[in-house]
């Protein structure tokens, strides 16, 4: 059969609709086999889908649309062979002429571009540059096929001298409006659902990074070399909080009904920022992963992030989480609970700070941390203990290897 019909992939059990989210491909255009055609959005996660065979693309939703799972989105002729594929950039010699010209050269924009669903959204090069540059979509004019705004679109734009630098403010009184994402409208449910459904409270402290620093400018270079990744803050913290949920077993636990559940294993979830939204990926048996073993998942998983290749299982099935607002340049906040966990640690940025120590003002790497827990199951005394062991863990890490007690008392016995 020439013609292969793409329907919507099921996201994950329970959803039954989604959002296209952005065509990568153009109507028309020719596509090899498992090319990423488009990317679409449930309220867990965003999937692309892949062409079955190469042929020519004929594109059934326009973006923005709410779709079915099983419903077919687009379709391939595979009987279509050999055509070239549109290209998204002006050819490189062209570039090299038009770069030698001392004037500026307009947009190549044809005298009569046909509207598709490509137009007016930028390719992955165009958008990149884009951000880059803090242009919208709407600032350029597209040329490429369909009316897809290309890099070149771009350049030409900066060219003509387009003022890229500067927000679009200035006296007017335009506004924009923008549909939120079906992944937007979850996070915000979610998160006016954790205000009004728990009891949620914050308890503060601060932790001297001294002796992490130290312990990572001497080992860094080895640990790198043995492991063949580098070792960062998040797996320090990430293991003290292993240890600290083992002893503290309310603050890894949740409310189901009228039942406290209790895990006897550490699932951490690491909060990412990706320009889709909040994501939360979860390192699994966590408390069983040594820190090049933390560090490995954490990358693994950022990497996942950055691509938009989260799926539900990695999103799924956390007993805590950690967020870490300091690669921001926050000082200190109170990090919302993921549910349905009963709490969240929240790491914040270093600040060099005069601290007393034994009796001296000394200068020292200070960083607040937070812990916002569920007061229905979590006790003040409980929540204020365990981020006392995060504390004294992280300002001595030999107590990570002795369930958080001091190695001397191991010694002796006491």
């Amino acid at each position: 059969m020439a013609i292969i019909e793409h329907k919507v992939p099921s996201p994950g059990e329970s959803i039954t609709e989604v959002v296209i989210a952005r065509w990568i491909k153009s109507d028309g255009e020719f596509v090899d086999k498992d090319d990423e055609l488009c990317e679409i959005d449930s309220d867990k996660a965003t999937l692309t889908v892949n062409a079955e065979e190469s042929g020519q693309l004929k594109i059934m939703a326009a973006e923005g649309d709410t779709v079915k799972v099983g419903q077919i989105i687009c379709s391939v002729d595979s009987s279509v062979k050999g055509e070239a594929k549109p290209k998204t950039d002006a050819p490189k010699a062209e570039t090299k002429k038009e770069e030698k010209k001392s004037e500026p050269v307009p947009n190549p924009m044809p005298v009569a571009q046909e509207k598709s669903y490509a137009t007016g959204h930028p390719s992955p090069a165009a958008k990149k540059l884009m951000d880059e540059k803090g242009i919208s979509s709407s600032q350029v004019q597209g040329s490429g096929p369909g009316g897809r705004v290309t890099k070149q679109d771009v350049q030409n734009a900066l060219t003509l001298g387009f003022s890229y630098d500067k927000p679009a403010f200035g006296g007017t009184r335009e506004q924009e409006r923008k549909k939120m994402t079906t992944l937007r409208k979850k996070i915000a449910e979610r998160l006016v659902s954790v205000k009004n459904e728990t009891a949620m409270l914050t308890t503060f402290n601060e932790v001297d990074m001294k002796p992490i620093m130290d312990l990572r400018k001497k080992y860094k270079d080895k640990f790198e070399k043995t492991h063949g990744i580098g070792v960062g803050f998040m797996s320090f913290f990430t293991k003290a909080c292993t240890v600290a949920l083992q002893q503290f077993p309310a603050v890894n636990a949740y409310i189901d009904g009228e039942e406290m559940v209790f895990n006897n294993y550490c699932d951490v979830g690491i909060a990412v920022s990706t320009p889709k939204g909040l994501m939360v990926p979860v390192l699994r048996n966590a408390e069983t992963l040594s820190l090049a073993g933390i560090e490995n998942g954490i990358k693994e998983m950022a990497i996942k992030a950055r691509d938009g290749k989260l799926s539900i299982d990695d999103m799924t099935g956390g007993t805590f989480t950690i967020t870490n607002g300091g690669v921001f340049g926050s000082m200190l906040s109170t990090p919302i609970i993921n549910p349905p966990q009963s709490a969240i640690l929240g790491m914040h940025n270093i600040v060099e700070r005069p601290v007393a120590i034994d009796g001296r003002v000394e200068i020292r790497p200070i960083m607040y941390v937070a812990l916002s827990y569920d007061h229905r199951i979590i006790d003040g005394k409980e929540s204020v203990s365990f981020l006392v062991k995060v504390k004294e863990m992280l300002e001595n890490p030999s107590r990570m290897l002795f369930d958080g007690r001091d190695p001397l008392e191991v010694v002796l016995g006491i």
